[in-house]
């Protein structure tokens, strides 16, 4: 996977504009994962949930010999944006834990609701695997 950075481009922060996936493999692409435990139960706050709904995303990933390395686009459906930008050090130290060092490219939405009213973000992945 090649990152897609014009060098006249400001480098964005915690994403990337593009990526150009080229040669045999196979791809995965993952439901909306929401913030909800193997419970179902939701922690109250917007770090929490985006950490446990990047977790699923991850447990998803492994099922299918992938990594947060073979994500190629994230989208994200937020409900509030000051939750969201006050959950940034959280939401940050969850996204180290679980992605590391690897920033594909991401869209974010701020929504009206989701489905489970108690959810406060749904993460959408793709992800592709390179084949040998």
């Amino acid at each position: 996977m090649r990152i897609l950075q014009p060098a006249e481009w400001t480098k964005p922060r915690g994403f990337s504009h593009g990526v150009v996936v080229e040669g045999p493999g196979r791809w995965v692409v993952l439901a909306g994962q929401t913030g909800g435990d193997e419970t179902g139960s939701y922690a109250p706050d917007m770090a929490a949930q985006v950490g446990a709904a990047l977790k699923r995303i991850i447990k998803l990933l492994g099922e299918a010999g992938a990594g947060p390395e073979h994500i190629v686009r994230l989208t994200w459906y937020l409900t509030s944006r000051s939750e969201y930008e006050a959950a940034g050090a959280g939401i940050g130290a969850a996204w180290k834990e679980t992605l590391g060092r690897n920033f594909p490219p991401s869209t974010l939405l701020y929504i009206g609701g989701l489905v489970d009213e108690r959810a406060k973000v749904e993460i959408e992945v793709t992800a592709f695997v390179p084949g040998a």
